[in-house]
Formats: C-alpha cells, sequence, structure tokens
C-alpha cells in the first residue's frame, strides 16, 4: 500500500499497438490503448494513480501510483507489433503492513496488536508463551490481530517482546507490565 508498481509487457518486433485491460477488485472495468501509427492514447474508466509509463526504446508500460487495496485485480496486456500479436495476463496482490501496538491490559498482561494488516499478521511472543490469537477482519480486506500473552509474573525480568511476521516486513516491541 502507497508504493508504486510498473508492469510491462514484452515487446517483439515494431511496436503498432498495446492495450491493458484492468478489472480490480472493486469497481469498473478500466481500458488504457494506444496506438503508435497516430501517436495517440486513449482511457475509459481509470482512475488517475494509473497511468502510460513510456521509455525509450520499450513498450509503453502502465505505472500504478500509490497502491491502494483498490487496485488489486487482473491486469491484462494485448500487444499488436510486427512479430505478431501478444498477450499477457497479472494478477495484482496489495500488501497492506499492519500497525503495530503494545500495551498492558487491567490484569497487567502485555497485549499485542498488528492492524489493519493484508495479509493478517503472525504474532509470537519472546519469552514464549501460550496465547492464542483473535483475527478481525474488516470490508477493506485488511484484517487486525489481537494476541495477549499470560501475565508477566512468569517473567524473571518483566519484559516482553511481541514478535510481528508479515510478507511486508517484521517488527518487534517490548513492553514491562
Amino acid at each position: 500500500v502507497g508504493n508504486s508498481s510498473v508492469l510491462t509487457c514484452p515487446l517483439k518486433g515494431k511496436l503498432s499497438m498495446l492495450t491493458w485491460t484492468i478489472t480490480p477488485k472493486a469497481g469498473g472495468l478500466c481500458t488504457l490503448v494506444y496506438r503508435t501509427d497516430k501517436n495517440m492514447t486513449h482511457r475509459t474508466n481509470c482512475s488517475d494513480n494509473i497511468n502510460w509509463k513510456f521509455s525509450p526504446g520499450l513498450a509503453p508500460a502502465l505505472e500504478i501510483r500509490q497502491l491502494g487495496i483498490a487496485q488489486e485485480g487482473n491486469y491484462s496486456c494485448e500487444l499488436a507489433s510486427t512479430e505478431g500479436n501478444f498477450h499477457m495476463m497479472f494478477h495484482l496482490t496489495v500488501l497492506a503492513p499492519p500497525r503495530l501496538s503494545l500495551y498492558c491490559d487491567e490484569q497487567g498482561s502485555p497485549v499485542c496488536e498488528a492492524a489493519a494488516g493484508k495479509p493478517p499478521a503472525q504474532l509470537s511472543w519472546v519469552p514464549e508463551s501460550s496465547s492464542s490469537a483473535e483475527e478481525k477482519s474488516h470490508d477493506n480486506g485488511t484484517v487486525t490481530v489481537l494476541s495477549k500473552s499470560p501475565a508477566c509474573s512468569t517473567n524473571v525480568s518483566n519484559v516482553t517482546t511481541c514478535m510481528v511476521a508479515h510478507p511486508a516486513g517484521s517488527w518487534s516491541q517490548s513492553i514491562a507490565c
């Protein structure tokens, strides 16, 4: 989420026309067409953060700026050139890193929350404990994971660390309850 992505169709021969068809999980179909004979571009029903990216000697690429979960979906390019017609399909998945918070509850137990991650984060504790995680799904496709460690009374140093593992990164935070 928030980064940019560039999708490129492999160019074979001299390009004459390139069409991108985007079918997002949410929202309507978007198409972008580029014709070299008229140096013309056309777009239908595409958000402002989806556009062409032109580089000398390469086929025009598709750039998606400020990626959001709404841009997830299928991206198809059809390329017509002197070597023939070519088709390529991409499936774009957007990762949302969770927001980590660690606090002590009323009983003095550490509580770790990895909020609004996509996919759900994996939580673990140091020192290791037999805690279970609860997941809450949100309408936008993200998931909040909440884990409570047993009371710190068994921990000699009284410091507990929550470890968060996620495809977008790993984080840890420590607390003494």
